[in-house]
């Protein structure tokens, strides 16, 4: 697939706003020994709500057609980008208000608040997760690691901001790069695994090795743009270990030897790990399409 700068950018800066409101809220719930103030965290939700705000923003940049995306509200039964649209927006005034208890009280804001607030904030990454993961046409998509993993790598850019703030927990962060790191190692296992569909498949030929002689086109198309988006292989490979080394080592290493003082630099590595695991995400899936325009498996 063809990678969007938009989405890339929307998945990036909008989970880690749902991540960090998803810890400040369990920071109210269950006191996580944050050094909140009733200010700071006042401060700190706001930014969540920035960063969420600016992702959003950001998708609307991809949409062919912005005047009709008000339709995709009232897909709820069937649609998961209804549901995170729908989430997204039961949000903000739950969050909004959440946020004028925490600024009338030093002790926390309500807990009723908190928790929808949380529960809005992991639907809405659990469904923006599900708008891929539901495609059966790419699958590198089609599995239950892609919506784990856009909650994980939320949380672990929350956890990486709430750190970078002077207001987190070094151990919850460093935990979160652990659990997304492995989230994502296991993804590029099982991608790598040869399952998915192949021209032989497709056409029901099992007995020996079927090849296109004729893709029907002498010029590239929308599909063979969008859906046949092809980068070499050693590229994919370098790609991917620039994603780990500055999504997930150097986070985890900076926090293990310097610990809070490396915030900073650590939320910048783990920002500039993920934004190239987007643009891989997108990249390396192989829609079943190419089928019949030359490749042999997807």
């Amino acid at each position: 697939m063809h990678p969007a700068i938009s989405v890339i950018c929307f998945t990036l800066f909008s989970g880690a706003g749902y991540g960090l409101i998803s810890f400040l809220c369990l920071d109210d719930l269950f006191d996580l020994n944050f050094t909140l103030s009733g200010s700071g965290r006042v401060w700190l939700v706001g930014v969540a709500l920035v960063l969420i705000t600016v992702g959003l923003l950001a998708s609307t940049l991809h949409l062919a057609n912005p005047r009709n995306a008000w339709r995709a509200f009232f897909r709820f039964r069937t649609s998961w980008l209804s549901r995170e649209g729908v989430f997204a927006v039961l949000l903000y005034p739950v969050a909004l208000v959440w946020l004028l208890t925490l600024w009338n009280s030093e002790a926390g804001g309500s807990k009723i608040l908190a928790a929808l607030t949380f529960c809005l904030a992991i639907a809405t990454l659990f469904s923006t997760g599900m708008i891929y993961a539901c495609l059966k046409t790419i699958r590198q998509w089609n599995t239950a690691l892609t919506p784990t993993n856009y909650i994980l790598l939320g949380f672990m850019l929350g956890s990486l901001v709430l750190v970078a703030s002077g207001a987190g927990n070094v151990t919850i962060a460093v935990g979160m790069v652990g659990a997304a790191a492995l989230g994502k190692l296991i993804y590029y296992y099982w991608i790598g695994q040869p399952a998915g569909p192949t021209i032989n498949s497709a056409l029901g030929f099992t007995r020996a090795t079927v090849r296109l002689l004729d893709v029907g086109h002498g010029e590239g198309n929308f599909l063979t743009d969008e859906f046949g988006y092809e980068v070499a292989k050693a590229k994919l490979i370098w790609l991917r270990v620039i994603s780990i080394v500055f999504g997930f080592l150097m986070p985890a290493a900076l926090l293990l030897i310097f610990g809070a003082s490396a915030g900073i630099p650590a939320m910048v590595s783990g920002f500039a790990g993920v934004f190239v695991e987007r643009w891989l995400f997108f990249a390396e899936a192989r829609h079943v399409v190419n089928l019949y325009h030359g490749s042999q498996s997807t």
